[in-house]
C-alpha cells in the first residue's frame, strides 16, 4: 500500500491535523494557515479519503498505523495531534497504541463509542453511497450529512458555499463513494473505551454544544475516561467546528499545544 497523501506547511513544533470522515486535507486550510505561522503543520488524507484512494481499513488501528508510517517517512519522532470527528477517533487510537509518538492530543467533536442512536444516519449514508457508486445521485450523500454537520444559522448564511460543495461532491468519482462506504463501515460498533486508559499524553476533549452527530455527552464521557484530560464545550458550536469556526479551532489547538510543552 502506498503512503498516505500528505502536505506540510510552516516550520516549528509539529502539529498533525486529522480529517473528519468526509473531509479532505484542504478543509483544514484556514486552521492550517493560522497554525503554520509558528508550527510545522502536517495534513494527510486517511485511507479511503480523496487523495489517499484505496479500500478503507476495517479497524481504527490500521488507520493509526498508516499515520505512523507518514511520521516515519518525515522522520518525526513525536507530534502534537488535533483531530475532528472521525479523525479524532484515529488520533485517540494513535495516542493509545503509540504513546511515544503523540506529544499532546486535541480531540474535537467525537465520541468514545458508536451507539445505536447514530446508526440510522450511518445506514442511510451507506445506502446513499452504494447508490452513488452504482451511478445514482451523488449529491444525496452531501444532503444527508449537512443537517448533522452545520448549524442552521451557518447554512442560512452560506447557501452559495453549500451549493458549490454539493456540486463538488457530484463530481467525485464513483470509487470515492465506495471508499466512503468503507469508512462508514469502520465506525460500525466502534468502541474506544478499552483503549482510553492507555492514553498518557496531555489531552483536550472539545465538545460542541449543538453537535447533532456526536452529542456533547459523548465528549464528556470520553474526557472522563482519559486520565487527566481536560473537557471544554464550545458554546453554540456545531459538529462542523473546523469549517464554521476555524479561528476558534486554531486558537484552541495553539493554546493547548503551547500549554502542554510549557
Amino acid at each position: 500500500m502506498t503512503l498516505l497523501a500528505y502536505r506540510l506547511d510552516g516550520a516549528g513544533p509539529p502539529v498533525l491535523l486529522l480529517n473528519g470522515i468526509m473531509m479532505s486535507m484542504a478543509a483544514w486550510e484556514p486552521v492550517a494557515r493560522d497554525l503554520a505561522v509558528d508550527h510545522l503543520v502536517i495534513r494527510c488524507d486517511l485511507r479511503g479519503q480523496l487523495l489517499s484512494p484505496g479500500p478503507a481499513p476495517e479497524e481504527m488501528a490500521t488507520h493509526a498505523e498508516e499515520v505512523v508510517q507518514v511520521l516515519d517517512a518525515l522522520r518525526l519522532d513525536a507530534v502534537h495531534v488535533a483531530g475532528t470527528s472521525f479523525g479524532s477517533l484515529v488520533g485517540l487510537t494513535l495516542a493509545a497504541m503509540y504513546p511515544a509518538r503523540v506529544t499532546s492530543l486535541v480531540a474535537m467533536t467525537t465520541t468514545e463509542r458508536a451507539d445505536d442512536s447514530m446508526q440510522p444516519l450511518f445506514e442511510s449514508l451507506r445506502d446513499a453511497s452504494a447508490k452513488a457508486a452504482a451511478g445514482g445521485d451523488k449529491g444525496l450523500v452531501f444532503d444527508l450529512i449537512v443537517p448533522y454537520t452545520f448549524s442552521p444559522e451557518w447554512q442560512a448564511g452560506h447557501g452559495d458555499a453549500l451549493r458549490e460543495r454539493r456540486e463538488a461532491v457530484g463530481r467525485l468519482p464513483r470509487e470515492w463513494f465506495s471508499s466512503f462506504a468503507g469508512l462508514l463501515e469502520s465506525t460500525r460498533g466502534v468502541d474506544l473505551r478499552p483503549l482510553l486508559g492507555q492514553i498518557v499524553c496531555p489531552t483536550l476533549v472539545v465538545g460542541a454544544e449543538r453537535d447533532l452527530l456526536f452529542p456533547v455527552e459523548h465528549s464528556r464521557a470520553l474526557a472522563a475516561a482519559i486520565q487527566g484530560a481536560r473537557f471544554q464545550i464550545v458554546a453554540g458550536g456545531s459538529h462542523g467546528l473546523v469549517v464554521e469556526r476555524p479561528e476558534e479551532v486554531a486558537a484552541l489547538v495553539r493554546g493547548f499545544v503551547e500549554e502542554s510543552v510549557s
